[in-house]
């Protein structure tokens, strides 16, 4: 699995919009003034997380993003494979990482991390980094209720 800003970033701006999802859908601009992300860079991931079913789009005045499921039914790693560009996301470690395309002696040691990592990171969702935030980052403070 490979792991890049564009995924922390990803998760990171999910966090965002299920802690500030009270009180409707959140808007791209918000997330990208909150967590000092350029609105394009979010825009671009959430076109990805929306491919990818995580998310949803609500047009017209008040519209926003909000999430498609729960935040304890997404894990880490499916948001990791939805913005992440490599076919590879999730796979394990190929041939092709190889030395020439044939398998490397250190082929089997790679290949396992790669499935430690996938389960590892698919083993937690994003309300168990919600509840272990520190929700009091003005990034991440709730709407007030």
């Amino acid at each position: 699995m490979r792991l890049s800003a564009k995924g922390r970033y990803a998760v990171t701006c999910l966090i965002d919009l299920a802690v500030h999802a009270s009180s409707g859908p959140v808007t791209l601009a918000d997330i990208a003034q909150r967590q000092s992300i350029s609105l394009s860079y979010v825009e671009q991931l959430f076109a990805r997380l929306r491919q990818a079913g995580l998310v949803q789009g609500m047009r017209g005045p008040g519209g926003g993003y909000r999430l498609t499921r729960a935040t304890d039914a997404i894990t880490v790693a499916q948001v990791l494979v939805a913005v992440e560009e490599s076919a590879e996301v999730g796979t394990d470690y190929s041939l092709t990482d190889c030395h020439r395309g044939e398998q490397c002696l250190t082929h089997e040691l790679w290949s396992e991390l790669s499935e430690q990592i996938q389960g590892f990171l698919g083993g937690i969702t994003l309300q168990m980094l919600i509840d272990s935030s520190d929700v009091t980052n003005p990034g991440l403070q709730p709407d007030p209720a």
